[in-house]
């Protein structure tokens, strides 16, 4: 089980060139939120599958800042997953992504690329403090910064089937 804090910022990309990244990992994503925890706190499971071999988590998280949460993460099995998914919210949908991990700098990227878009991706990285500097890779172009904005979220961006129109 892994407790602690998750310090993180996200960022709207125009696609790039995979082949130019320093991929150490594609995976294969199924996220379903849950219905909210009893001090309000966000739940989800993760269906995860990379190089065949298929993990499942539970995560819980409860938003303290735009930047920071507190997060509880653990893997389960398939059945106590599909025992969860019968508590899926009702208002979201499970969200489908693949996810490529690569190095920029000493700094781990992770690269959200969902199915109804083949020009905009997410892009993130968990920071060790608030005030961290970020070296931004320089053959991927960031549009905006979206930590805490509602509108990119996973769960709202899933449901809507499309990012927001960005200007």
């Amino acid at each position: 089980m892994i407790k602690g804090y998750e310090i993180e910022r996200k960022f709207l990309v125009v696609m790039p060139d995979i082949q130019k990244l320093d991929v150490r990992r594609k995976l294969g994503i199924v996220q379903t939120y849950l219905i909210n925890g009893e001090n309000g706190s966000q739940r989800r499971v993760r269906r995860i599958e990379e190089c065949g071999e298929v993990k499942y988590f539970y995560t819980e998280k409860l938003f303290l800042t735009g930047i920071t949460r507190k997060e509880m993460e653990y893997e389960i099995n398939r059945q106590e997953y599909e025992r969860l998914t019968g508590q899926a919210r009702t208002d979201y949908v499970p969200i489908h992504k693949t996810r490529y991990c690569f190095d920029y700098r000493t700094q781990l990227f992770e690269l959200d690329v969902y199915p109804f878009s083949e020009s905009l991706a997410v892009m993130e990285l968990e920071l060790d403090s608030e005030e961290q500097e970020i070296i931004f890779p320089e053959n991927v172009e960031i549009l905006k910064e979206i930590t805490g904005n509602p509108a990119y979220s996973n769960a709202r961006i899933a449901t809507d089937g499309a990012f927001p129109i960005h200007n």
